[in-house]
């Protein structure tokens, strides 16, 4: 879950081979074999008595790409192998590629063996759809009454990165809302009350304030970019995108409040490590080896499952307007030139339902339960009502088509000379916001 500095590195890949490689015509479905035959005048055979049944249809293989690492990619068989038990007309075969994942994805586009279907992180969803990669499934799910194909059900916030001009490409598999994992035993040292659900940013610094120790190494809290600071922008009532995608308002009062907050925090020292120490040491590393007191994490994280840390689950703190958390959020989708659609279609289904019984949080508002969330992952049982509770103010990333350049330009002339005070927050976003929009639809 945790952010790399530059939010899209991997997706500065050029999406232009997808252009070549996923433009033409759509993909029609195979003919039937052994189909009804058309009506004749003339009389049919007599037919002979017969004890052989039928053969039946040949399952088609649907290949799935995933990012999927061993323990994962176990596990996600064992769903795999379920499906493929119930369904009649094909089977899912598993292709993991752990490293690189998006170059090979990339590569297989342009080649033309891309994958039946594919797991796309939020980023990636609108960007391959509106280079035509992606099969449009908008009125396949409208016919559909499985639980899975029920887009009514999805946290809106979540599904819209699955969806690009109104049109969904996606089904999304999980969204994992951002909470605040501390440690006790320090909360503990200092005689500190455990923070609640309703706290907010100023309580929250404060108790930074309180818990850090420099010269023990004990830091209350720490950013390297992650937290995303989208997400303080939505709770001050701000955006980054608007969303009808035709602004990028950063440098509103909202906006600034937001990364003043923001930059107060990161690299100082006060509250926070500096970045050599970050680097020498580990971003989460810190936190696992007790010198962290509040580590923002996602619900999935393992950062509860050290042993002989005693951790404990709360919500992010809210902001001047709400208490939004961030959703890391991925979708399956199709890829637009499969063989076989009407079984790829199917099994997104069947496979997105497999997947929400096992990863945590499913994206569905009927699933969001502290029981769920346990069926799924036994170990977190004492993080699961905070995650539930938190799930509902989730949001995953607004996306345009031309994100990674927009990302990019967000990094390297708002959060980066943020972050190390090359300049105020106003300074900088409002020269930041005239190239952010050059780059929008």
């Amino acid at each position: 879950m945790r952010r790399t500095p530059r939010l899209l590195a991997a997706m500065v890949l050029s999406l232009s081979l997808l252009l070549s490689a996923c433009g033409g015509g759509k993909t029609q479905p195979p003919a039937q074999q052994g189909g009804t035959q058309q009506p004749t005048n003339q009389q049919p055979a007599a037919q002979q008595p017969t004890n052989q049944q039928p053969a039946p249809a040949e399952k088609v293989t649907i290949r799935l790409a995933t990012w999927a690492g061993a323990e994962e990619a176990k596990e996600l068989q064992a769903v795999i192998d379920k499906i493929n038990a119930e369904a009649t007309d094909y089977q899912i075969v598993h292709e993991p590629a752990p490293a690189d994942y998006y170059t090979k994805i990339q590569t297989m586009f342009a080649g033309g063996t891309a994958p039946d279907l594919l797991w796309l992180a939020q980023e990636y969803v609108v960007p391959y759809a509106a280079k035509g990669a992606l099969m449009d499934i908008t009125d396949r799910l409208a016919k559909d009454s499985r639980p899975a194909a029920n887009l009514d059900d999805y946290f809106p916030m979540v599904l819209e990165h699955a969806q690009y001009q109104g049109r969904t490409y996606g089904l999304p598999w999980i969204a994992q809302p951002v909470i605040v994992y501390y440690n006790e035993a320090l909360f503990d040292e200092k005689g500190l009350p455990y923070p609640t659900d309703d706290w907010t940013w100023e309580e929250f610094r404060e108790l930074a304030v309180k818990l850090t120790d420099k010269e023990r190494g004990i830091y209350g809290t720490t950013f390297n970019g992650w937290p995303p600071v989208h997400m303080f922008i939505w709770q001050a009532g701000g955006e980054v995108i608007s969303p009808d995608l035709k602004s990028s308002p950063i440098d509103s009062p909202e906006a600034i409040k937001a990364l003043e907050f923001y930059s107060s925090i990161i690299y100082n020292e006060e509250v926070a490590p500096a970045m050599a120490t970050l680097n020498e040491q580990g971003f989460g590393e810190m936190f696992k080896a007790g010198k962290i007191a509040m580590f923002f994490g996602g619900a999935a994280d393992d950062l509860d499952r050290v042993e002989g840390l005693r951790v404990g689950h709360v919500k992010v703190p809210k902001g001047p307007v709400n208490q939004t958390t961030f959703a890391w959020a991925a979708s399956t989708a199709i890829n637009a030139k499969t063989k076989y659609p009407d079984q790829a279609y199917d099994a997104l289904v069947a496979l997105t339902e497999g997947i929400h019984n096992w990863k945590i949080v499913p994206p569905r508002k009927s699933m969001a339960t502290a029981e769920q969330i346990v069926k799924n992952e036994p170990r977190k049982a004492k993080g699961a009502q905070t995650i539930m509770n938190a799930a509902p103010d989730m949001r995953a990333f607004r996306i345009i088509p031309n994100h990674p350049e927009w990302d990019t330009i967000f990094w390297e002339q708002l959060q980066d000379p943020l972050y190390n005070k090359k300049g105020s927050a106003a300074e900088l976003a409002g020269k930041a916001r005239a190239a952010l929009e050059e780059v929008l639809p």
